[in-house]
């Protein structure tokens, strides 16, 4: 019974092991992945071969073809062996054409295939691109250019813009180089005819051919003249001053030249008197020379281009004039008369004859000939102007050559012009609202109401005093002498003056002795 069971035992192994050697096989069974990172001539695929069907894999990848249900008999990459993901790298495929891929996997039981996956690659195009705007626009070029967004997938080998006088400009005609590639480029044109309408169109050029960006259009500036304006007169002698200008807008053409002109009369032009000061835009300076003492000019600047010759503003000036010592004067109109705007400061008359200088009291209270002297006798006092008596006035030659002292009446036309009614101008005392307060200086007074809107800048500068030579009221009066006495009213050892007071806003009328020293300022002769 025992060897019996044995026997039974050992057979059922056998048959076991019979049986586990004949277990039947199968091919693999394998999933195609999608398609990604598609180009115009490659593409990754891949599988994974989830069960190799009792067998060893001994070959995997994609087979595929421009037909449906591709196997290894068409296009296909070995991707090792076994089982698990692999990755498949197509190349060598043609642009914009579709594909349909299957996963295989091979044993020895066969080859087996994945589901079908269909994908197109890349298609090349031309470049799209688009034209930038023009600016910087003159008579004769621009700046525009314009953006490559999309190369077609292909190099870009060329780019700029295409330009003329009809729509639709290709690079058969006008056109710029503007290096390769995509992206945004600049193109400057230059050549072109003022006043003319042009059409552009940015343009990419790639091995499928030329694209245009859109169609745009300027006009090129139509010259015109310049844009400027005439500098603030300065340093002004007798002889000479300084101006100039600034051109601020050339009028789309170069400048030529420039300078500036001036004339005695208003509204001078290049054709009177000018300066030469180079050419183009910005800021010059301008040094004129030759002037006459004591006249009024009309100053401008100009700017010649193409167009024609512009013009700055004017500015009226007047040159200054200078006593027989070299003392300098700014010179004033007030109405139509010309004025010294310092008090006169000479110590000669102008035929070069010294005028004595007096400081002791005594003398100088019983001169009845010309005399001066300074404030308190001090020299340091010369910037006031002189002190001089009425006798040094009666000479008639105490101005510079061309000027004298104001007569009465003279004075009294100024004051007109400065604002004292002509009802009351005659009249004596003080006169005139407002008109101290023109003429008076916004300086050198110890109270001070002058504005100077005038330009007549007087001072407090003092005086001495008639009846005992006294030195008075520095910052505080100032009196001019007139070259009229009262004679006419039988009182010849009076004359004629007029004063103004810090404090005071009217101009004051008097006659005095004629032994006063008093200021004086000049009045152009007519």
């Amino acid at each position: 019974m025992r060897r019996e069971n044995y026997l039974i035992g050992v057979g059922f192994i056998s048959i076991m092991m019979i049986l586990a050697g004949c277990k039947k096989k199968d091919p693999p069974t394998v999933v195609t992945s999608e398609v990604t990172e598609v180009t115009i001539s490659t593409a990754i695929a891949g599988g994974n071969v989830t069960n190799d069907g009792g067998a060893e894999v001994t070959a995997r990848g994609i087979c595929w073809s421009t037909t449906e249900l591709p196997t290894t008999s068409d296009n296909y990459t070995s991707d090792g062996t076994g089982t698990g993901s692999f990755t498949s790298n197509l190349a060598g495929l043609t642009e914009g054409t579709t594909y349909h891929v299957r996963a295989y996997a091979t044993n020895s039981e066969g080859t087996s295939y994945g589901e079908e996956v269909s994908f197109s690659t890349t298609p090349t195009t031309t470049a799209t691109l688009t034209t930038a705007a023009a600016t910087s626009i003159t008579t004769t070029s621009c700046v525009t250019g314009g953006n490559i967004t999309n190369d077609g997938q292909l190099e870009i080998t060329a780019r700029g813009v295409a330009w003329g006088t009809s729509h639709d400009p290709v690079i058969e005609g006008n056109h710029t180089t503007d290096g390769t590639g995509p992206g945004e480029f600049s193109s400057n044109l230059t050549g072109l005819t003022e006043a003319t309408a042009y059409y552009v169109r940015a343009y990419a050029t790639n091995s499928k051919g030329t694209s245009y960006g859109n169609e745009i259009s300027f006009t090129t500036v139509t010259p015109v003249v310049a844009t400027l304006t005439t500098t603030q007169v300065s340093d002004i002698t007798p002889a000479t001053m300084v101006s100039g200008g600034n051109i601020t807008n050339d009028g789309g053409t170069p400048v030529t030249e420039r300078g500036v002109c001036w004339n005695i009369s208003p509204n001078p032009t290049i054709e009177h008197n000018k300066t030469t000061e180079g050419a183009g835009s910005g800021i010059f300076t301008s040094n004129i020379t030759g002037l006459s003492a004591g006249t009024i000019y009309y100053v401008k600047s100009y700017a010649t281009n193409k167009t024609g010759t512009a013009y700055g503003n004017e500015i009226k000036i007047i040159t200054s004039i200078s006593d027989v010592e070299g003392n300098l004067y700014r010179v004033i109109e007030i109405g139509n008369q010309l004025w010294t705007a310092g008090n006169l400061i000479t110590t000669k008359y102008r035929d070069n004859t010294p005028i004595p200088q007096v400081a002791d009291s005594i003398t100088w209270m019983n001169l009845t000939t010309p005399a001066y002297s300074w404030y308190r006798n001090n020299s340091a006092n010369k910037p006031l102007g002189a002190l001089y008596n009425w006798f040094t006035v009666q000479t008639g030659n105490l101005c510079p050559n061309g000027w004298h002292v104001p007569s009465n009446s003279e004075f009294q036309t100024m004051e007109v012009a400065a604002g004292v009614p002509a009802d009351s101008v005659a009249l004596w005392g003080w006169r005139g609202t407002g008109v101290g307060t023109k003429l008076k200086d916004t300086i050198g007074w110890s109270v001070n109401t002058g504005t100077n809107v005038l330009g007549f800048s007087a001072i407090g500068s003092g005086y001495r005093a008639w009846n005992n030579s006294e030195f008075r009221a520095r910052h505080e009066i100032v009196y001019f002498w007139s070259s009229t006495d009262d004679a006419i009213n039988a009182k010849p050892e009076v004359a004629y003056y007029r004063r103004l007071d810090g404090s005071n806003h009217f101009i004051y009328k008097a006659t005095t002795g004629k032994a006063g020293g008093k200021s004086v300022r000049c009045v152009k002769n007519q």
